[in-house]
């Protein structure tokens, strides 16, 4: 998976449950959450104030090695 900041928070998680630990020490502690279903991760990102482009290179470099 390519993971943008377009890339639904809900959908980077169906991919592989191991993203989230990246996503709650990132901050996101709202996976459970009815707009995490269909909220951006850069819609995300600006409500919880974190550096979008941060987190994207993470959760890319996670799916990367997971091969």
């Amino acid at each position: 998976m390519i993971v943008t900041k377009d890339t639904i928070i809900g959908d980077v998680v169906m991919q592989d449950e191991g993203v989230a630990p990246i996503l709650m020490a990132s901050g996101l502690h709202c996976l459970g959450c009815a707009l995490a279903s269909g909220e951006t991760i850069e819609e995300a990102c600006i409500v919880h104030g974190m550096d979008c482009d941060a987190l994207v290179e993470e959760l890319n470099n996670y799916f990367q090695a997971q091969g």
